[in-house]
């Protein structure tokens, strides 16, 4: 055994017995149309795992996703060192010698997993095409989107197998000549009653078909092409205002997009002719089947779960620009000989691995994630930072993912790192990329077998905010304290917050902690119970009160319920522009609180500012007897918090106003860091 640790910590390639290693409790496999050759490990050498038989035959639906038993006394076997902890690097690698060493690591760890007891299942993507009830369908649909989405599903392949994962793709529901099976919609209005925003409107109105159908829509994942363009054949123009958007998870999700008789994947290699687009000009049509199949590529993994995720510059130079990046405008530009093309990242791939319609099983789909890590320490790096932890779960953890997000642009321009946790849960993060000058938050994923990842999309319970400095250095002191805080808040966070359990462990770290951090944990646990105020001697004698702790005489947010010194969603901190606040007031806009006072007061301070990843724009108004005494600028995600300071001589009503900045309250977690009264 200890020969067998020094070859698998060294990622040789060895020849072995394959009788003899079965006999060890491992079996060898092949994912068919792809050389690499993996080692699953029994019983014996992985916890919780099992002995891995690949399933045999084709997949009639979908021909690519097939795996059979390899015979033979020797084979040439990529060994995976998870009871060495070989695979947990002292610094970064390359991103090929990312995918040689994470992905045979990860597939371990997944097969073993669902060879015991199997429960093998096929899920398929469901087409919709929908079209105003004034409108005709485009010509060629069928054979049009039959093109399209196989294509898509070859790309999907393609990546996977590339990132060591075989040939894992989507299912497509096909009728007995090989085309797709589309579910035609007629919808209730003309063309007219609809634009961008009437996603869910759509959904409705399909709905009655799907079930008709068999289909249950709410557990399925679902595409839906609008027809919702208008095309000019003698000017060669054409305009789109159809919805575009994505979410879902591993169980379920949801894709618009927008169909027109140009988008035909026959035409994607095309420079000839030039078309006139409303929103992207003049570009050829190869140009605009780039754009909008790589859209319904790149909107089909976020219904798949995928959040956005920008290429590291390392990942650019090899393989292109990332799908769920700006990788939707550049889907197939190679086929013209315009760039390297689209590609899926390690960490996208990681998380697709798992996916039921990727990995064929519907073992544990239904069960919620349940990973907790422990022992989470960060430590400066000369290329960034690196994140060290430990994690165990049920199902396993095969990989983790983390999110490096600049403040700005959403979550675009998040770049990736990865890992693979060895038979001790341990794990290390390489954070690198930083942008210079920039507040930014790293979210950690945890992926379990099952499919589950730790949140939805780009959100995740592990948010830490991180700043960098103009040299590129980073400043981890508001992440270390979270990281600190972290086990107190796996107390508080679900629908049945332990807060029993966060108060006595508080008592147990007195004196550990600083007065900041014991500060910030008191109030936390203090605002699950139920709502106690400062008492009137220390309204009347105290210097300065936070206005959280002066009860209030109406409030209003606008979206969940009224809370103070929490953000109530499961990152808890209230946190922005990587600094941690002790107390504030949550008022996502539009928002109105209210104080009656006694015209003691001298003034209020404090700062202003969006929850830390919050990506909405808000603006803040303060009213003293009425008259409007403070605004802010319009605050947008990477502003940062605004201080300010207003005058209360002999005031007796204090009111703080949120807007939602004049373009819809979507992500308008306004926020009121640390206001405070003072004499």
């Amino acid at each position: 055994m200890v020969a067998w640790s020094k070859l698998c910590h060294h990622g040789r390639w060895v020849p072995v017995d394959a009788r003899a290693l079965a006999r060890s409790g491992f079996r060898l496999s092949e994912q068919s149309g792809g050389p690499r050759l993996h080692a699953e490990i029994g019983k014996r050498l992985l916890k919780g795992g099992g002995v891995a038989r690949g399933r045999g035959g084709v997949n009639s639906k979908n021909p690519m996703k097939t795996s059979k038993l390899m015979g033979g006394r020797f084979l040439w076997i990529g060994l995976v060192s998870l009871w060495a902890g070989g695979h947990l690097t002292a610094g970064p690698l390359t991103p090929q010698e990312e995918i040689e060493r994470y992905a045979p690591a990860a597939r371990a760890i997944l097969d073993a997993w669902h060879a015991e007891d199997p429960e093998p299942g096929e899920r398929l993507l469901h087409i919709v095409l929908w079209t105003p009830s004034d409108k005709e369908l485009a010509p060629r649909y069928r054979e049009r989107l039959s093109g399209i989405m196989k294509d898509i599903r070859e790309y999907y392949a393609r990546e996977m197998d590339r990132l060591g994962f075989g040939r894992r793709t989507i299912g497509l529901d096909l009728e007995e000549d090989g085309m797709l099976r589309i579910h035609v919609v007629r919808g209730e209005g003309p063309y007219a009653d609809y634009d961008v925003s009437s996603g869910h409107q759509i959904r409705n109105e399909s709905l009655p078909v799907l079930r008709e159908a068999g289909i249950d829509p709410d557990n399925e994942t679902l595409v839906i092409f609008c027809n919702m363009s208008v095309w000019d054949e003698e000017e060669l123009t054409i305009r789109q205002n159809s919805p575009y958007y994505a979410g879902g998870d591993h169980r379920r999700g949801n894709a618009w997009q927008v169909d027109s008789p140009i988008l035909d994947i026959d035409l994607l290699d095309k420079n000839e002719p030039m078309v006139q687009d409303g929103q992207y000009g003049r570009i050829s049509v190869g140009r605009y089947n780039s754009i909008f199949i790589g859209g319904i590529a790149h909107e089909l993994g976020h219904a798949l779960g995928l959040p956005h995720n920008l290429e590291r510059a390392d990942e650019r130079e090899v393989f292109g620009t990332a799908l769920m990046g700006s990788g939707n405008r550049t889907y197939g530009e190679e086929r013209r000989g315009e760039g390297k093309g689209s590609f899926l990242t390690l960490a996208h791939g990681l998380r697709l691995a798992s996916h039921p319609m990727f990995s064929g099983s519907v073992k544990g789909m239904h069960l919620p994630p349940s990973a907790v890590p422990e022992d989470l320490r960060v430590e400066e790096t000369e290329y960034g930072f690196r994140v060290e932890g430990r994690v165990e779960a049920e199902p396993p953890v095969y990989a983790v993912v983390a999110y490096l997000d600049p403040a700005g642009h959403s979550d675009y321009n998040a770049v990736t790192a990865v890992t693979v946790p060895d038979a001790d849960g341990r794990f290390v993060l390489h954070c690198r990329d930083l942008v210079p000058d920039r507040v930014a938050e790293l979210r950690i994923t945890f992926l379990q077998a099952h499919g589950a990842a730790s949140g939805a999309m780009s959100s995740t319970p592990y948010r830490y905010p991180y700043r960098v400095d103009e040299d590129g250095r980073a400043d981890l002191s508001v992440m270390r304290a979270g990281l600190m805080l972290e086990p107190l808040l796996a107390e508080l966070r679900g629908r049945r917050p332990d807060v029993s359990a966060a108060a006595a462990m508080l008592q147990e770290r007195e004196g550990e902690w600083d007065a900041k951090t014991h500060e910030v944990a008191a109030r936390l646990i203090a605002s699950f119970g139920e709502r106690e105020f400062a008492d009137e001697e220390a309204i009347r004698s105290d210097a300065a009160l936070p206005l959280a702790d002066l009860p209030p005489a109406s409030e209003q947010v606008g979206w969940g319920n009224p809370v103070r010194d929490r953000v109530p969603d499961e990152a808890l901190l209230m946190t922005g522009g990587a600094r941690l606040f002790a107390h504030g007031i949550y008022a996502h806009a539009p928002a109105r609180h209210e104080w009656q006072l006694d015209g003691s007061w001298e003034a209020l301070t404090g700062y202003a500012g969006l929850a830390e990843g919050r990506a909405g724009s808000v603006q803040f108004e303060i009213h003293a007897d009425g008259e409007k005494v403070w605004e802010s600028d319009l605050v947008r995600q990477g502003t940062g918090p605004v201080p300010f300071e207003v005058p209360l001589q002999g005031v007796e009503s204090l009111v703080l106003v949120v807007t939602d900045g004049g373009d819809g309250n979507s992500f308008d977690w306004g926020m009121w860091f640390e206001p405070t009264l003072r004499r």
